[in-house]
């Protein structure tokens, strides 16, 4: 039994589908990344699998058991979220805004427990921002800020994180900080993750850290291609997704190996 699976999934307003026919599963201690154009449907996809949309056609099966049939709480302590990028309106502290990720298992009208606190402070740590604890949310960069949303979601203490585009705003020791936690999490912790990208090259990353990486590229709304990133991100590929001609290069690394990059060239015209 997968972790979860999407049977036929399809979506859309109206008349107008925003995407078709979604087959794939993701099991424990796996990531799968989603890649394809912007606006090829990649976000609302998302928003199907955290429940906030209803599928038109086909299922989501959750350790065996239909999506449609459970409650958002329920959903909630099994897929917890990371958004690309969260306003930060209200000076709480650090700690506070991890904490929300227990609201799945708090009452209307109650507060975070003793044992809510804990897991909380265990969150933070796992992101190595212990530190920052009792700062002001406000006060965060855009790196920091990103790997408190991570802290919240560990705190909602689900088997698998959904990721859109988290590193996109991010600079480069920031973005490298976010796929070292990815690869840490998934080593320690067995997480399954569903992420997002405009990077294919994150793909690359986790496949050469040795995480099991599936890749699917999304365009004309479904998946063309599901596989590996070293089957699927290809030269030929890239082509016909995103329209432009780049070259897939193998960069040797300090360990003996080699990691996959794609170098853009020039736009098809």
């Amino acid at each position: 039994m997968s972790l979860l699976e999407l049977k036929g999934a399809s979506f859309g307003y109206n008349q107008q589908d925003i995407f078709t026919d979604i087959y794939f599963k993701i099991d424990k201690g796996e990531i799968f990344c989603i890649i394809g154009p912007n606006g090829c449907g990649k976000t609302t996809l998302l928003d199907s699998i955290l429940g906030i949309l209803r599928l038109k056609r086909g299922d989501i099966l959750i350790n065996g058991g239909s999506m449609q049939k459970m409650r958002p709480h329920e959903i909630a302590r099994q897929i917890a979220y990371i958004p690309q990028a969260h306003n930060k309106t209200f000076p709480y502290t650090v700690l506070d805004v991890v904490l929300m990720g227990r609201a799945a298992y708090t009452g209307i009208f109650s507060s975070p427990s003793e044992d809510d606190v804990v897991i909380a402070e265990e969150a933070l740590a796992l992101v190595g921002l212990t530190r920052l604890k009792s700062r002001p949310y406000t006060q965060l960069s855009g790196g920091e800020g990103q790997l408190v949303m991570i802290a919240r979601a560990l705190a909602q203490k689900t088997p698998l994180l959904i990721m859109d585009e988290p590193t996109a705003h991010l600079d480069f020791k920031h973005e490298l900080t976010v796929l070292e936690t990815v690869v840490q999490l998934i080593n320690d912790t067995g997480l399954s993750i569903i992420m997002a990208t405009h990077f294919p090259n994150h793909a690359f990353y986790f496949e050469n850290n040795n995480i099991k990486t599936s890749v699917a590229l999304m365009d004309q709304k479904t998946f063309s291609q599901v596989g590996s990133p070293g089957d699927v991100i290809s030269e030929k590929n890239l082509m016909t997704l995103y329209e432009i001609n780049a070259k897939v290069v193998a960069c040797p690394i300090g360990n003996g190996g080699q990691l996959k990059q794609i170098i853009p060239i020039s736009t098809i015209s």
